[in-house]
Parts: C-alpha cells; structure tokens; sequence
C-alpha cells in the first residue's frame, strides 16, 4: 500500500496492492495494521455499496457533527469521476473540490476526511462503489450541497440524479458546521 497526499489536508489517494493472474484480479483494500503503520487510525463502522448506470450523479453527500466521518471509497467495479468538495470553514482549501479519475482495476482507494461533501459519477454502466465509514448513518445528520452549485463541471449531459439530491442547499447558502 501507498498513501498518495492531494493538496486537501487529510485527504489520501491509497494505492493498493493489485495481483493478477491467470484467474483475474485480487486487490487488499484495507490493512488495519498497514493503516495504522502509515499514520492512520480508523475504525470502520458501516460500510455501503451502490450500483449505478453510465451518467449518474450521486452526491454531494456528507453527516454533521457528532456523526460527521471518515470515507474509505473503492470502486468495485467499472468507473468514476469521484469528488470530494471541502467544507471546513478554517481550511485554505475550503470550497475547493479534488476530483479523480477512479478504475475498478487500478486498486485505488480514496481516503476522505470529515467536513467533506462526496459525491460522484458513473463513467460505465453497472459501476459499483463500497463506502467503509467511521460512523453509522444518522437520519437527523444527513445533508447534502447541490452537485452543481460549486463549479465543479461533472462533464456529462442529462445526469441521472435523485429528487434528494436535486433538493440539497446550493453551496452559496450552505452554512458550514465544520
């Protein structure tokens, strides 16, 4: 494993371990004491999955304090434009997004830091991603910031995107906790 540092304190690019064979592929996507060993400390609490079509934007998700938390991010299968929009008011990079460019086959894991907004979008059909978070989803602390309120182009015409996330606050109007 290798931990890549981005611009974004505390937010990692972690490079996995891939091995491929005659059979396919075998990517280690969490080590708790490799994490430990590279200066990272979590406890995963809940972890998710979703599947999506080519064109979907899901996003710009993130929990409030006390249950704000901790993202792993690995692409399963297929592609995305993942996206991580700073919301921490003290940061030099507050409301200035990362993006990358993620590949089921590259073993890449994105680390994301509390008082961030996530979010991201299919590139292929049948994309599938796995959340690992530090926190167990809470109703009450469940927000979000409007996918295209902050700049960021998501490169794609007619997204696919959910009335919840259509919905959230516009950057401009959102009101940091962080």
């Amino acid at each position: 494993m290798k931990i890549i540092k981005t611009k974004f304190d505390g937010l990692f690019i972690i490079e996995n371990p891939v091995f491929n064979d005659n059979r396919g592929s075998f990517i280690k996507t969490y080590n708790q004491y490799i994490y430990r060993e590279l200066g990272i400390d979590l406890e995963i609490r809940e972890r998710y999955y979703s599947i999506s079509n080519k064109n979907v934007i899901r996003g710009m998700h993130f929990q409030t304090p006390p249950y704000d938390h901790i993202k792993l991010v690995n692409v399963i299968n297929g592609r995305i434009c993942d996206v991580a929009l700073d919301l921490r008011k003290n940061s030099s990079t507050y409301g200035k997004y990362f993006d990358i460019d993620i590949d089921s086959k590259e073993g890449i894991t994105l680390y994301i830091p509390t008082g961030f907004a996530h979010g991201f979008v299919a590139l292929e059909d049948k994309t599938i991603i796995e959340y690992n978070q530090s926190t167990e989803y809470s109703p009450h602390n469940d927000k979000g910031i409007k996918f295209d309120s902050f700049g960021f182009n998501w490169k794609i015409e007619n997204p696919t995107i959910s009335e919840r996330d259509q919905s959230f606050v516009s950057f401009d109007n959102f009101k940091s906790p962080f």
